[in-house]
């Protein structure tokens, strides 16, 4: 993929694919900044506590983007197709693919940076053969629920993942 450029508060945010040669431990750092305020919540996403092992791991998915300003990465998500022996059952459904590690810098939460990543993962996955795309989040977590929601996506199923102490709910949005 090549680059492209959007406009967030007057500044330049270039999103791109991973590299190797991005920082993995500045990467884990800004997934614990991005969900701290989930942690808060009382939420104990993976992505609230990961290591670096754990973050170079799930990059390295199917495709993995990154948002840069000014050379610093702000945000970063990874898009992983369909899994047959995936532990969710709609995640191992034919021509579903879903996206997880995904997080913002705290200061561009609400920016419209998520809205442009989720256009560029919607896109990729679309033409890469998906023909659903999927997530999960936190069932207590509303206010994520709510912004899937108005993007298009739609309760599927709960999930109750090993690594973290809440239910999920599947969102999936046919693409």
């Amino acid at each position: 993929m090549a680059s492209t450029t959007v406009q967030i508060h007057g500044a330049d945010i270039t999103i791109r694919t991973y590299q190797p040669t991005d920082d993995i431990e500045y990467l884990t750092e800004l997934l614990h900044r991005a969900y701290a305020g989930l942690a808060a919540m009382g939420f104990r996403y993976h992505a609230t506590h990961q290591d670096s092992t754990v973050t170079a791991e799930r990059l390295n998915g199917d495709l993995s983007f990154i948002a840069e300003r000014n050379g610093i990465i702000v945000g970063t998500v990874t898009l992983y197709k369909t899994l047959p022996e995936d532990s969710c059952e709609w995640y191992a459904s034919n021509g579903v693919w879903h996206f997880g590690q995904f997080g913002i810098e705290p200061e561009l939460q609400r920016s419209g940076l998520g809205n442009a990543m989720m256009d560029i993962i919607e896109l990729h996955a679309k033409q890469l053969g998906a023909t659903e795309l999927a997530c999960d989040t936190a069932e207590g977590a509303t206010h994520l629920v709510n912004w899937y929601n108005k993007r298009g996506y739609r309760f599927i199923q709960h999930v109750q993942w090993g690594v973290t102490n809440y239910r999920s709910v599947v969102l999936s949005k046919t693409l």
